[in-house]
C-alpha cells in the first residue's frame, strides 16, 4: 500500500536552496533549465516541523552524539566524573563504530565521529542506561572493559535487549522511522526509509535575477557610499513536488512488526504521521534568506493517491514548461497540465485501482474527483489506507 502525495506551490522572489556558489539550485528537464529544491532541503525543514507534534521519540542526528548527549548526561544526571565519562564513553563509540566497520571514527580527544550518525532517543537512553550499569563494576579499567564484553555480547541482539529493557520502538526516532538510517552494522540496526522524497523544481523554466544589494554604516562620517556591498540570487516560480510514503514499512518502523503484518497493529501513530507529513508537505517552506525574504507560502494545490499499483511521479506532465507570457494564469495551466497527464496515462494503463483525493484553491478539471478542503482530503485517504 503506498501514499503518494503531488504539490504545487508558488513562490514569490526568494532563494529556497542555494548550491556550493551561492547561486539558486536548478536541474535542466525536458531541455529547459528550471530552479530546484533538493530532497534534503525539503526534508530538513519537514523534520524540524515534525518533531514537536509528532508525540513520538526523535532522533539525534550529529558528529557529537557521544560527547554532547551520552557524556553529558553521565556527569549532569548521574553525577560521574567527567574523565571517568569520558573513558567509559570512548570505549562505547569505539566499539559501536568498530563493529559497523568505521574502526577509526571516533576522535579520542573530542567523542567526534567523522560524519553524523542519526541516533533515537531511544537508542541514547538505552546506551546511557548501560554506561551506568557498567560503571558499577569497579574502577576505570574493570568498568571499560565491562563496556567492551556488554559490546561484544549484545550485538547480535541488541534491539531485542533494548525492548526488554523498556525501551520500544521507534528505536531510531520518529526520524528514523520516516527517513531511514544507513549503516551497516550489526549492533546499530539499518532502517530502510519509508518515505520517498522528489527534488522539487518549477513547472516552467528558470526565471532568476541577481539582486544587488548594500549596507549603510550607520556611524559613519562619510556623506556617501557604502559599508558593505553584495548579490544574491533571487527567483520566483511554482513548484512541483512529490512524495512517496510504502505504509506497510512506514508502520514496521513505527511497531517494529514484520511489513507483512501491518494491517495487524494499531494505526494510531502511522496515521498521525501520515497526517502531520502531508500538512508539513503542504504548509512549511524551505527556504535560505529568511529575513530578506520572507520565504513563506503554502501549496494551492495538492493531490493525494492511495493504493497498490507501483508509484509514478506525475513530473513528465511538465515536460514540456508551462508558459508563463500572455494572460494564461501559470498556476491553472499547471493544475490543467498535471490533469491531462493524468488522463493521457490512464488512458494507455487504464485506472490500475488508485483512489485519488484532491484539494486546491484553482479547481480541477477530472469530474469525478471532486475537490474537498486539506483536511477532509487526508481524512478520505486515510480511509481508504487503514480503513474507517
Amino acid at each position: 500500500m503506498f501514499l503518494q502525495i503531488h504539490y504545487l506551490t508558488s513562490y514569490h522572489a526568494t532563494l529556497l536552496n542555494r548550491d556550493d556558489a551561492g547561486l539558486a539550485k536548478r536541474i535542466p528537464f525536458g531541455g529547459t533549465v528550471r530552479l530546484r529544491v533538493s530532497s534534503q532541503c525539503q526534508k530538513r525543514h519537514w523534520r524540524e516541523w515534525l518533531a514537536p507534534r509528532a508525540d513520538l521519540p526523535t532522533g539525534i542526528r550529529s558528529r557529537h552524539f557521544f560527547d554532547r548527549e551520552i557524556r553529558r548526561r553521565l556527569v549532569d544526571e548521574a553525577g560521574m566524573a567527567p574523565e571517568f565519562a569520558h573513558e567509559l564513553v570512548f570505549a562505547l563509540g569505539k566499539g559501536l563504530l568498530t563493529a559497523a566497520g568505521e574502526k577509526d571514527a571516533l576522535d579520542k580527544e573530542t567523542l567526534a565521529m567523522k560524519q553524523p550518525v542519526l541516533f533515537g532517543k531511544p537508542e541514547a537512553d538505552y546506551l546511557v542506561e548501560l554506561l551506568k550499569e557498567a560503571a558499577g563494576a569497579g574502577d576505570g579499567k574493570a568498568a571499560v572493559a565491562e563496556v567492551r564484553e556488554r559490546i561484544r555480547k549484545d550485538k547480535k541482539n541488541f534491539k531485542a535487549l533494548m525492548r526488554q529493557a523498556g525501551f520500544g520502538d521507534p528505536v531510531a526516532g520518529v526520524d528514523g522511522a520516516m527517513f531511514g538510517r544507513f549503516v551497516t552494522s550489526d549492533i546499530l540496526a539499518r532502517v530502510d526509509a519509508p518515505v520517498h522524497v522528489a527534488h522539487a523544481f518549477t513547472t516552467h523554466a528558470l526565471d532568476t535575477e541577481v539582486d544587488f544589494f548594500t549596507v549603510v554604516d550607520d556611524l559613519s562620517e562619510e556623506e556617501t557610499g557604502a559599508a558593505h556591498a553584495n548579490d544574491m540570487e533571487l527567483g520566483a516560480g511554482i513548484f512541483y513536488g512529490y512524495v512517496v510514503v510504502d505504509v506497510p514499512l512506514l508502520v514496521s518502523n513505527l511497531t517494529g512488526a514484520d511489513p507483512l503484518d501491518w494491517k495487524q497493529q494499531d494505526p494510531g501513530s502511522a496515521k498521525r504521521i501520515l497526517d502531520l507529513l502531508i500538512h508539513a508537505v503542504a504548509e512549511v517552506s524551505p527556504g535560505a534568506k529568511l529575513g530578506a525574504t520572507a520565504p513563506y507560502a503554502r501549496a494551492e494545490h495538492l493531490v493525494l493517491e492511495t493504493g497498490r499499483a507501483q508509484p509514478r511521479s506525475l513530473s513528465n506532465a511538465f515536460l514540456e514548461p508551462v508558459s508563463l507570457g500572455g494572460r494564461a494564469h501559470p498556476m491553472k495551466e499547471s493544475v490543467r497540465a498535471m490533469a491531462s497527464h493524468i488522463d493521457a496515462l490512464e488512458g494507455m494503463y487504464g485506472k490500475t485501482g488508485v483512489n485519488r483525493h484532491v484539494s486546491g484553491i484553482h479547481g480541477w478539471p477530472r469530474e469525478n474527483e471532486p475537490v474537498a478542503s486539506l483536511q477532509e482530503t487526508i481524512d478520505r485517504a486515510m480511509g481508504d489506507i487503514f480503513g474507517g
